[in-house]
């Protein structure tokens, strides 16, 4: 294993590196149009968004001024439990919407943890494929990959050539569906989604998931948001905790199960005062 300070320098300077100012936007990419993953950025404080993401964003923090601590609190839980899957010997991640590269990614949590971790970054926004690819060009061949593709079409992710020669699916793989799944419709087969890329892991994965959630907010805040993201590239689908339960079927919740964002395997003396205004849900599971 590498030195833990020179492995962490090398971490952040990646970051730093994708992060940077001289890059040119990919020519698909649409900037009229909202992303969601740009908005995350702007949550976070990034600055890989356009004027279209931020004004949504600012909207969406108008109407939900927890927007931006949910943001944080989500990125806290995906860390922690990327580093609890790496702990228990898991060394394959494949991370669907993965959002534009920041501190504290999956690749920098699980490389941190087990330098020989191997981690595939799925999204559908030709951004964060710009940044994400930036990221890679200071880590060891072949340990994190980067593919354009779209959760609502399963199949074509796990046979991408790039994916199959990443990952061995005969081995246990860590599934992340960190903030994603409520942005694909129950029309759009959300939970058929999850099914299908289950079956594809072999016993012994893990499910890595964080949803949002009516369930802690008004409902004309609910149906605020969602009619701001109704003008984005993706809607905001809400859903209640049986709804989100039902994503774990064929897995078993590891403790404390599906639980309030915040509260998943953090000390409540450490949250921030007003941590019960974060509006989601998330669980680690094992496929048995």
């Amino acid at each position: 294993m590498r030195d833990d300070a020179v492995q962490d320098d090398e971490l952040q300077a990646d970051w730093r590196w994708a992060n940077t100012d001289d890059w040119e936007p990919p020519s698909e990419l649409d900037t009229e149009i909202a992303h969601p993953a740009r908005m995350y950025d702007y949550y976070l404080g990034g600055k890989d968004n356009f004027p279209a993401d931020r004004d949504a964003a600012e909207r969406i923090i108008a109407a939900m001024p927890y927007a931006r601590l949910s943001a944080r609190i989500n990125r806290q839980f995906l860390g922690n439990a990327v580093a609890f899957a790496a702990e228990r010997g898991i060394r394959q991640f494949l991370d669907i919407g993965t959002g534009i590269p920041a501190v504290g990614s999956t690749s920098e949590v699980a490389h941190r943890v087990a330098p020989d971790a191997r981690v595939v970054y799925v999204d559908n926004d030709p951004i964060v494929l710009t940044h994400a690819r930036a990221l890679l060009a200071n880590h060891p061949a072949g340990y994190t990959t980067v593919l354009q593709a779209d959760l609502r079409e399963p199949a074509a992710i796990l046979d991408h050539p790039a994916l199959r020669a990443a990952i061995d699916l005969a081995q246990p793989v860590a599934l992340m569906l960190v903030a994603v799944l409520h942005f694909v419709r129950d029309e759009e087969e959300a939970q058929q989604v999850v099914a299908h890329l289950r079956d594809a892991l072999a016993p012994g994965s893990m499910l890595i998931l964080s949803h949002g959630s009516q369930d802690f907010m008004a409902p004309e805040t609910a149906e605020a948001g969602a009619g701001i993201y109704s003008k984005a590239s993706a809607p905001l689908v809400l859903r209640d905790r049986a709804q989100i339960e039902s994503f774990f079927d064929g897995f078993e919740l590891v403790a404390p199960g599906l639980v309030q964002l915040p509260l998943w395997r953090t000390d409540e003396a450490m949250l921030p005062a007003d941590w019960q205004s974060v509006p989601g849900y998330a669980g680690v599971a094992v496929k048995a």
